[in-house]
């Protein structure tokens, strides 16, 4: 008998990530991984063409058996009925109204209730629910926290993208303090000097007290920000991801102390999964079984 196989696909502004993912197991199939660039403001012929490509080229090792895909794609987007909603964000602006979920079908001959769809965000956690750090815990809150703030809550062991990016927070919205951006503002207002990145701030953290206050900052306006959010959803877990959390040792001290200072002890935890999560995320919502029964 066949193993239940299921394509995960990522799709970011410039590539397209494909792998094929052992349902049973819940990994990634060794060597599946498919990757291309495609530029975003091309138009819908070269986009879809571009997706289809990879998709084909990733599922060339499926013999038999029916073939089934998930898609983690941004928002916004319909993801029942698979409609992009995405306009004026300087990416896929020829498809905005375009059912890609009929598009995909007829290009690929496959059923379109063979294609689901979940948001990038939600993708990303439900990868860490389904196979990773967050395996088994029923209420997740899930940050990537790189040049943007992407956010997404698992209750009930389903995803949904939480977009919090934009929520009111100190002088301004939750991504002015929480992304990379703040950390290099943050650092010339202390010390006059420029860094690239969080990377460069974590290299010099043992030896720049002011790389220290920062992290320490950073942590402390993280656990700010996250205290209401984990009382009202009652988390049990937060994961955290994307390029700051590589830097999670320098400010983990002050996050921690500041919500256990709130009668919080939510366990937090890295993405095990990483640049694969949302690819076992999106395969995972082709598991019927799982959708509807997890209860571990």
């Amino acid at each position: 008998m066949e193993k239940p196989v299921a394509l995960g696909v990522d799709i970011g502004g410039s590539h397209i990530t494909a792998a094929l993912v052992d349902l049973e197991s819940r990994t990634l199939i060794k060597d599946s991984i498919k990757r291309s660039p495609v530029n975003s403001q091309e138009n819908k012929e070269v986009i879809l063409s571009a997706w289809c490509e990879i998709i084909t080229k990733a599922f060339k090792d499926i013999k038999n058996g029916a073939r089934n895909v998930g898609i983690a794609m941004p928002g916004p987007f319909d993801y029942v009925e698979g409609i992009s909603l995405i306009k004026d964000q300087d990416k896929f602006k020829s498809l905005y109204k375009i059912n890609i979920k009929e598009e995909l079908s007829k290009r690929l001959d496959m059923p379109p209730e063979n294609i689901h769809f979940i948001n990038d965000a939600a993708g990303f956690l439900q990868g860490e629910v389904f196979a990773g750090a967050a395996k088994g815990n029923a209420n997740v809150l899930g940050l990537t926290l790189g040049t943007g703030l992407g956010s997404s809550l698992c209750l009930n062991y389903k995803a949904i993208d939480a977009d919090l990016w934009n929520s009111e927070f100190l002088d301004g919205i939750a991504e002015d303090y929480l992304a990379s951006r703040w950390f290099v503002k943050r650092y010339l207002q202390l010390s006059g000097k420029e860094l690239d990145g969080v990377k460069e701030l974590a290299e010099i953290v043992n030896t720049d007290q002011l790389a220290v206050r920062v992290f320490m900052e950073f942590g402390y306006n993280l656990a700010q920000f996250l205290i209401p959010i984990i009382n009202k959803h009652k988390i049990d877990t937060l994961i955290i991801g994307g390029n700051i959390a590589q830097s999670f040792h320098a400010f983990a001290p002050e996050l921690i102390a500041t919500l256990k200072g709130n009668g919080i002890d939510t366990d937090i935890k890295i993405s095990e999964l990483k640049e694969h999560a949302a690819l076992i995320g999106a395969a995972s919502c082709c598991d019927m079984s799982y959708q509807s029964t997890e209860k571990e």
